[in-house]
């Protein structure tokens, strides 16, 4: 009896102290949209992200707090360090290295692809001049940035992954971009004949997180934790659950 009494005091001290550590702060960029996130009236609730970051600070047993901001409010909160952990980047993303940070290993790559209303077997990028072509406002495309530069193709920006590909499909423009995830999450909700086509792969980035190396963060924990996740397959379930 006395143990168990030991136990469930030392129990309580533990969930005390962890009530008292403020909750780990994880940016949610306005432009991401599912299967990477669902955003409800200015709050994170679901996605393929949602859940992983959930996850990580259940095994440093800490709470995750979702910061929903613009993507360039983002990037300002990284420079001051208001931003513990950022999930779902590659280092070509980032303009600035950020060295209060620490990269953890890649979890999976990014794909990015010219999607279009009808297949093009005989696709080319050359197929591009003269067109508007559907991007997300902010986001940098390096392999098209020649056609871009000169004006030989234009950009359309959108504040979503989601609306580029709701706007392709009702006719705005012939050509698109968006990454593999976006685009099979939204022809999953298209009947057969409706469905975008990917016609060529553009980019492949490898992403991680990066985490604040600071006293107040378990930085080399959510590093361990990232790894093990992905080691024990837990990663793969999660990205299973949103094919």
């Amino acid at each position: 009896m006395r143990f168990s009494l030991s136990a469930l005091l030392l129990l309580l001290c533990l969930a005390a102290s962890a009530q008292e550590q403020r909750p780990l702060r994880f940016s949610v960029s306005e432009s991401w949209a599912m299967p990477m996130i669902n955003i409800v009236d200015g709050q994170a609730t679901g996605g393929i992200l949602y859940d992983l970051q959930m996850r990580l600070a259940q095994k440093v047993g800490r709470r995750a707090q979702m910061l929903v901001l613009p993507r360039l409010r983002v990037q300002r909160l990284l420079t001051t360090g208001e931003i513990d952990v950022r999930c779902y980047v590659s280092p070509d993303w980032l303009n600035e290295p950020h060295h209060q940070y620490i990269w953890s290993l890649p979890f999976m790559v990014q794909r990015d692809m010219i999607v279009a209303r009808d297949a093009e077997s005989d696709f080319k990028l050359e197929h591009l001049r003269g067109e508007r072509l559907g991007t997300v406002l902010g986001f940098s495309y390096p392999n098209l940035e020649p056609l871009l530069a000169n004006g030989q193709a234009h950009r359309e920006d959108a504040r979503t992954q989601a609306l580029v590909l709701e706007k392709l499909e009702a006719g705005r423009y012939q050509y698109a971009i968006s990454n593999d995830l976006s685009l099979n999450w939204f022809n999953r909700h298209q009947p057969q004949e409706k469905r975008l086509h990917a016609l060529a792969e553009i980019r492949a980035a490898p992403v991680g997180c990066i985490v604040r190396d600071a006293p107040d963060v378990p930085t080399q924990a959510l590093l361990r934790a990232l790894v093990k996740m992905k080691q024990d397959g837990e990663f793969d379930a999660i990205l299973a659950r949103y094919r």
